[in-house]
C-alpha cells in the first residue's frame, strides 16, 4: 500500500478539481438573470414548463432550455396600404399600429404564431381594403380616425387569442394619386380665387353704396344749404326794400337800386373767379348810370305787361 500511494494521490487531486469545474459550471448554467421589460420560456426536453420574468432565475443545467429574450416593451409597425376609394380613386393609406406582447399571455405569443408582424399586415390590409371603398375620397379625409378605430377594433378583438395586445393604430396620411391630387389642388386653387374674387366684388359693392350714399346726403345738404341762402337773401332784400320806403324812395327806384346792386356783385364775384379770364364792364360813371337806366327801363316794361296782361303773372 505504501507503494501505491504516492501515485494515487495526484489522481485524487485532479479528479477533485474536475468535480469541483463541472459542480461550478452546472450552477453557473443554471442561474439565469431576465432583463426589464423581457421575458423568456422555459422548456424541458423540449416541452413548455414556464415563463421567466425579469429578475434572477435557477434553471436545471443540461436540461431545460431557456428561449431567447421576448421583448415586452410596445413595438410600431409601419404599414402601406393600396387600395381606393368609392369614387375610383387609387390611394395610399399608411397604418401605424402600435402593439406589445401580453405579460400575462407570454405562451400563446410565443407558440401560435410564427410571424406576429405578417399576421398583424395581413389583417390590416383585410380591415383598411375593406373600409376604404366604403367612402369617395372627401369623405375618406373626413373620417379617417373612425377608420382608425375600426382597425384597432378589429385587430384586438383578433390579436388577444395570440397573445398581443392592441395600443394605438393610426393612419399617419392619405395620399391619393398623382393627378387625382394635382386636379384636387387645381380644384382648390379656383374656388379660392372665386372666394377672393366674390369678397372683392363685395368690397367694391360697399364701397359704391357707401360713396352713393355719402353723395345723396351731400347734395341733401347742398340743397338744403341754397334753400337757406335764397331764403336769406329774399329776406334781405325785402328788409331792403322795406328800408327804402321808409326814407321815401319809390317802389320802382328801389327795385331799380337793388337790380344794379345785384348787377355789380355779380361783376365782383366774376372778377374774383379763377376760371373767368374776360370781364366786360362800363368804363365811365355814365355807362354805369346807362346800366340803372336799362334796369329802370326794363322795370317800367315789366309793369306796363303786368297791367295790359301781357307779360309774366306772378
Amino acid at each position: 500500500m505504501d507503494l501505491l500511494t504516492p501515485p494515487l494521490l495526484p489522481l485524487l487531486v485532479f479528479g477533485s478539481v474536475i468535480i469541483l469545474v463541472i459542480i461550478i459550471l452546472c450552477i453557473a448554467r443554471g442561474v439565469y438573470i431576465v432583463r426589464q421589460q423581457t421575458a423568456c420560456i422555459v422548456e424541458r426536453f423540449g416541452r413548455f414548463r414556464r415563463v421567466l420574468f425579469p429578475g434572477l432565475h435557477f434553471v436545471i443545467p443540461f436540461i431545460d432550455r431557456v428561449s431567447r429574450p421576448i421583448n415586452l416593451r410596445i413595438v410600431q409597425l409601419d404599414i402601406k396600404v393600396d387600395t381606393k376609394t368609392e369614387d375610383n380613386v387609387f390611394v395610399k393609406v399608411p397604418v401605424a399600429v402600435q402593439y406589445q406582447v401580453n405579460p400575462e399571455k407570454v405562451r400563446e405569443a410565443c407558440y401560435k404564431l410564427e410571424e406576429p408582424e405578417e399576421q398583424i399586415e395581413s389583417y390590416v390590409f383585410d380591415i383598411v381594403r375593406a373600409e376604404v371603398p366604403r367612402k369617395t375620397l372627401d369623405d375618406l379625409f373626413l373620417s379617417k380616425d373612425d377608420i382608425s378605430e375600426a382597425v384597432q377594433a378589429s385587430l384586438q378583438k383578433v390579436m388577444d387569442d395570440y397573445g398581443f395586445i392592441i395600443r394605438r393604430s393610426l393612419i399617419t396620411d392619405i395620399t391619393p394619386d398623382a393627378r387625382v391630387a394635382e386636379a384636387m389642388n387645381s380644384i382648390n386653387a379656383a374656388r379660392r380665387n372665386r372666394e377672393a374674387a366674390e369678397h372683392e366684388a363685395e368690397a367694391a359693392k360697399i364701397k359704391l353704396v357707401a360713396a352713393a350714399a355719402a353723395e345723396a346726403e351731400s347734395k341733401k345738404l347742398q340743397g338744403e344749404g341754397t334753400a337757406n341762402q335764397r331764403k336769406a337773401i329774399a329776406r334781405g332784400i325785402a328788409e331792403s326794400v322795406q328800408l327804402l320806403r321808409e326814407c321815401g324812395v319809390s317802389e320802382r327806384e328801389a327795385n331799380a337800386i337793388l337790380l344794379a346792386t345785384q348787377y355789380f356783385d355779380m361783376q365782383q364775384s366774376l372778377g374774383q373767379n379763377s376760371n373767368a379770364t374776360t370781364i366786360f364792364t362800363p368804363l365811365s360813371a355814365s355807362g354805369a348810370g346807362n346800366t340803372l337806366n336799362d334796369i329802370m327801363g326794363a322795370l317800367a316794361a315789366f309793369d306796363n305787361g303786368k297791367k295790359s296782361g301781357n307779360g309774366p303773372q306772378e
